[in-house]
Parts: C-alpha cells; structure tokens; sequence
C-alpha cells in the first residue's frame, strides 16, 4: 500500500477538497469540518470571511445531519481552527 502524507496542525491530519478542510484523524471517534462559505480578494489571494465549523462523529455510516454534535460560523478561518480545535480536543479526551 502507497505512503500518503498529509499536511498536520498540532499533530492531526488537515486535509483539503474544494472550499471543505478536514481536521483530525477518520480512524477516531470525531472530527472537524470546516467549509468556507464566502472569501474576499486581498491583493491576488482570496481570504475567507465566512466559515461553517463542525464537529463530526467520524462513522461514515450515517448521514451527515446525524453526523453533526456542534456547529458554528466564523468570521476568518484562524478563528474557525482555533474553535474546531478545541471541540476536538475536548471531544476525543471524553470517552
């Protein structure tokens, strides 16, 4: 099986599709979605303005309104990363 090496923030995989960013790791209980929902051009680059976070029970199995445990919207993606970090962490240290 092929090596896959994916960008980390604080040890957890971060893995982007599109306007979706993906943060933990699929084989724990949860994870965080982040879903840019608007941008704004600063010079040549597009920096997001609106962003949906959600944490995640990671299973698959059933469909993603079931899926969700919180959600929230940012104004930037720094505070959006910092908050789904936080519902992560805390998430996975509750058994």
């Amino acid at each position: 099986m092929a090596e896959t090496n994916f960008l980390t923030y604080k040890g957890k995989p971060l893995v982007r599709k599109g306007n979706e960013i993906y943060y933990g790791d699929m084989s724990e209980k949860s994870v965080v979605l982040f879903e840019i929902l608007s941008s704004k051009k600063d010079g040549k680059l597009d920096i997001a303005d609106k962003v949906s976070v959600k944490l995640l029970d990671s299973n698959t199995d059933n469909d993603m309104a079931k899926r969700i445990k919180k959600e929230s919207t940012k104004d930037n993606l720094f505070d959006a990363i910092d908050l789904g970090f936080t519902w992560l962490e805390r998430d996975l240290k509750d058994k």
